[in-house]
Order: structure tokens, then C-alpha cells, then sequence
């Protein structure tokens, strides 16, 4: 393989070839089930034990050991498969995946290959205002590794087995995605949905939810490349970094006259690169066949049934309830049904307030920038749900104007306060709404700016705006500002 530019050198000189190619993703995601157990043992699976500490002879491939299927592991399976409307198998069989490697103690790992559990199904979001639908190809069971560790150990690697066992569900999409953007925006959405039905925590940093990104750039119209997998994904900031890197790496490569070889490559997030692992593996290399200690898996309709009947209201059907509910933009709707919390937070604000869209712009504004800014979740926020409602009704009353409540918003946030009412009052933010006083005001705001005045008159709509610049200003801010527009138009003529 060619010696790579610095990631600074290759910015400049492939700025202008990346929009001559059309980048095409899939993603591989594996995400760890909520079960209390492995998916073939009963050893646990807490995550930071000491190592080898919850691998079981099971786990570990000793001599007679038998598997035996965990079923909270599929009734996870089935709820993810309801969730991305997928078809559901009545029968689904489990594979043996060839490979040595020292993690792996049986030599093959316990997987799913020809008639997966979960077939089909897409997963819709928004980019920006527009919205995008991938496909999904499948997702399967099967178990986890162990790890092998290198930095406590000089000259040598230890081996820890905790996680051989660990009941994944791998989930495949179709190459629908055309850009590190819209990858990054369906992996964002793919975590919402497997948190919001409990199917997986969604822990990066823990590796409960690891996205593999195969892609591959081509000419548009073209065949599809060949495609390079960035593994390892834990943060969706590097998963950005990583695919753009790789974008600019192989168009870069295809530019210089070289082919793109296929293999697995790993993601540097201090350098910003990625470099190649090892040469990628096809299906016949893995020599997969049916696995003869365990039975085909048999899924009854009642089961799927049950399960649905279980199922919490999906974020998709909650988003559209809301558009029907409360008349919100299909947009608004989306981004609130981030989490049961923060819809949960929306609704009972509405509710309160009676003020849907008002409430639904400051969650989506205030609330999340403060949010963001401290890296909390909005369970966690200052300004609960109830206060929240009590400003937006202040707002609409014309008791404050929509940037003293942001004052008044920022006081509650930082504990300056609990009542919304005596927050008002003690910063004597209350609008003024006396048409007799604010009359006063323009009176004296015209006799004060006669240039502005005549200059309206004469057609200039700027000296207008001049004017009421002048009006608030003389007001401290606590005039109604559509009073205050309202009335100097009616004396000016």
C-alpha cells in the first residue's frame, strides 16, 4: 500500500475531487442486548469486573460443555424486529464463523448466517429538513469475544473472556447512505430507537453499541466500489472524522492510479486517519455451517404477539401522534421524540401551558442549548417541565416579552430562583402593557426624533425600525413590542 499524505496535505489536495465522487455506506452495528446473562450461559455480564471473572466453562469451550439459548436474548430480537418493521422468522438457524484468534477459545463464534432472526425493515430520520429512509438487510444473534489486552503486559498479551458469550444483535443495513453526515444521523437514530425499547443501553464507551462503516467511493452511475470497514466505532464525532478521512484516503488513491484493495481498518482519533488492519474477509473464508449442538430457533405468532402487545409507543408513532395531537411540524416532532424523557418533558408542558409550537421552540432553543452546553440529559435539567410551562404562559399573556423570559429562563437554570412569578418581579422584567403610559413614551419618543419621523413619512419603512429602537430603549425593554409597533403606526399616520 502507497504511503499516505498528512491528513492536512490531503484536505487541500483532494477538496476539489471529493464532489467529482459519489461516496456510498453501509453500516454494521452490534449492539449488546439488556439481558442479565449470556446468550448461551448463565454467566453474567456486568460490565468493569476483574478479568475472567464472569466466564463460565460454557464461555470458556471446555470439553462437554453444551449451549443452550437464552430467551430474553430473542424476546429482544423479536422487539427490535416490531420496532423496524421487519418480518420476524418462524425459524431461524445459528451458525458456526470459523476464525482463530486468541480471544476466541472454540475457534468459531456462534452466529447467524443463511436464515437470520430479523429480516428487512428501515430505519427513517431527518438530515437537516430532509428525510432519508435506509434499509436494513437484516439482524442477527450472535455471541461476543473475549479481548485481548496488550497495555498492562510488557512483551506479552493477557486475554480476558468476560465478554465471550455477551448476546449481540448485529444489525446490517443496505449501502443507502451518502455521506458521513447522513451515516452519523441514521446511527444516531438506530441508538434512539434500540434505547427506547430497551433492547440495548447504549453505552459507546462500554462497547454496548459498536457501528462498523463499510464504505467505498465510485463515479456516479458506476458500479459500486470496493468498499473498506472502519471498525470499532464507539463515538459518533470519530465516526464522522473516520468516514471523511477514508472518503478523501480513497479518492485520493483512485486519483493517483492505484485500486483500493478491501480489508478492515481501524480509526486513529489522535492522528485524525485510519490504517489498514488486515486483509477483509469474505463469507467463504469464515466457512460457515449450521451449528449441531443447537436446534433451528422457533418463533410461535402468539410469541411475536405478546411481544407487540408489550411494546412502548415507538418513537415514530409518538412523533406523528404529535403532529396530530398538537399540530407541530413533522420536523418539531422528530426532534422531540429524541427520548422518552424529553417527550415526556414536551407533553407536560403543553399540556400546562396550552402553548404547543411556543413550547416546542424553546425545548428545541433554550433548553437545549443549555442542555448541550453541560452535557445533560434533559431528566437532569434544572428548569423542570412545570416551570417551563408557567414561562411559555407568561409569554403568551404579554406578561414578559419572549427575551426577558430568557432572562428570567437563565435565573431558574443557575438556582437564582424556583417561583417563575417572583423571578419576574425581583428582576422587574414584567412588560409594560398600560397603552396609556407607552402612549407617553412615543409621544415624547416622535417629538425626540422628528428627522425619523418625517423620514417614515417620506416612505423610508428603516426609519421605522429606528423609531422603535427608540421606544424600547426609553421603555428599559418593558414595552409589549407589537403594542408598541401597533400604536406608533397609528400616530405616525
Amino acid at each position: 500500500m502507497p504511503a499516505r499524505r498528512g491528513a492536512t496535505e490531503m484536505n487541500t489536495s483532494t477538496s476539489l475531487l471529493v464532489q467529482g465522487y459519489e461516496v456510498v455506506i453501509g453500516f454494521e452495528t452490534h449492539a449488546q442486548l439488556s439481558t442479565q446473562s449470556k446468550i448461551f450461559s448463565r454467566a453474567p455480564v456486568a460490565f468493569g469486573a476483574e478479568p475472567n471473572t464472569q466466564a463460565c466453562a460454557v464461555d470458556l469451550a471446555l470439553p462437554g460443555t453444551l449451549p443452550v439459548m437464552n430467551k430474553a436474548a430473542v424476546e429482544l430480537a423479536i422487539r427490535l424486529g416490531l420496532a423496524l418493521g421487519s418480518h420476524i422468522a418462524e425459524q431461524s438457524v445459528f451458525a458456526r464463523k470459523n476464525y482463530f484468534y486468541p480471544d476466541l477459545p472454540k475457534g468459531y463464534q456462534i452466529s447467524q448466517f443463511e436464515i437470520p432472526v430479523v429480516q428487512g425493515g428501515e430505519v427513517s430520520f431527518f438530515l437537516g429538513s430532509e428525510k432519508k429512509t435506509v434499509r436494513l438487510v437484516r439482524a442477527h444473534l450472535e455471541e461476543d469475544a473475549g479481548k485481548s489486552l496488550h497495555e498492562d503486559f510488557v512483551g506479552q498479551s493477557g486475554i480476558d473472556l468476560n465478554r465471550a458469550g455477551t448476546p449481540l444483535l448485529e444489525i446490517v443495513t443496505e449501502p443507502d447512505m451518502r455521506s458521513s453526515a447522513e451515516a452519523v444521523a441514521y446511527a444516531k437514530e438506530l441508538h434512539k430507537i434500540v434505547t427506547w425499547i430497551g433492547v440495548c443501553d447504549g453505552n459507546m464507551q462500554e462497547g454496548s453499541f459498536r457501528c462498523d462503516a463499510n464504505v467505498s467511493v465510485r463515479k456516479p452511475g458506476a458500479e459500486l466500489g470496493t468498499r473498506r470497514e472502519i471498525k470499532n466505532l464507539n463515538s459518533f464525532k470519530f465516526m464522522q472524522q473516520a468516514i471523511d478521512f477514508e472518503v478523501r484516503w480513497q479518492i485520493e488513491q483512485i486519483e493517483d492510479g492505484h485500486k483500493i484493495q478491501q480489508a478492515t481498518v481501524l480509526f486513529d482519533p489522535d492522528t485524525g486517519e485510519t490504517r489498514a488492519m488486515r486483509t477483509k474477509e469474505d463469507a467463504a473464508d469464515y466457512r460457515y455451517f449450521p451449528d449441531p449442538d443447537l436446534p433451528p430457533l422457533v418463533i410461535e405468532r402468539e410469541w411475536v404477539e405478546q411481544v407487540r402487545g408489550q411494546m412502548p409507543e415507538l418513537p415514530r408513532a409518538m412523533a406523528e401522534r404529535l403532529v396530530r395531537d398538537y399540530g407541530l411540524p413533522e420536523y418539531d416532532a422528530t426532534t422531540l421524540t429524541q427520548s422518552p424523557s424529553m417527550a415526556a418533558y414536551f407533553e407536560t408542558a403543553a399540556k400546562a401551558s396550552g402553548q404547543a409550537k411556543l413550547v416546542s421552540n424553546w425545548i428545541m432553543g433554550e433548553v437545549s442549548r443549555r442542555l448541550n452546553a453541560e452535557e445533560k440529559e434533559i431528566a437532569a435539567a434544572p428548569v423542570n417541565a412545570a416551570q417551563l410551562a408557567v414561562l411559555i404562559g407568561r409569554i403568551a399573556d404579554g406578561t414578559v416579552s419572549n427575551n426577558a423570559a430568557k432572562q428570567v429562563f437563565d435565573a431558574l437554570w443557575i438556582g437564582e430562583g424556583t417561583e417563575v412569578d417572583a423571578v419576574i418581579e425581583a428582576k422587574g422584567l414584567k412588560q409594560m402593557n398600560d397603552s396609556g403610559a407607552l402612549e407617553k413614551i412615543i409621544d415624547e419618543v416622535m417629538a425626540a426624533n422628528a428627522d425619523n419621523v418625517a423620514q417614515f413619512r417620506a416612505g423610508k419603512e428603516k426609519a421605522f425600525n429606528a423609531l422603535v429602537g427608540q421606544v424600547m430603549k426609553a421603555s428599559k425593554g418593558k414595552a409589549n413590542p407589537q403594542q408598541a409597533n401597533d400604536l406608533l403606526r397609528q400616530k405616525l399616520g
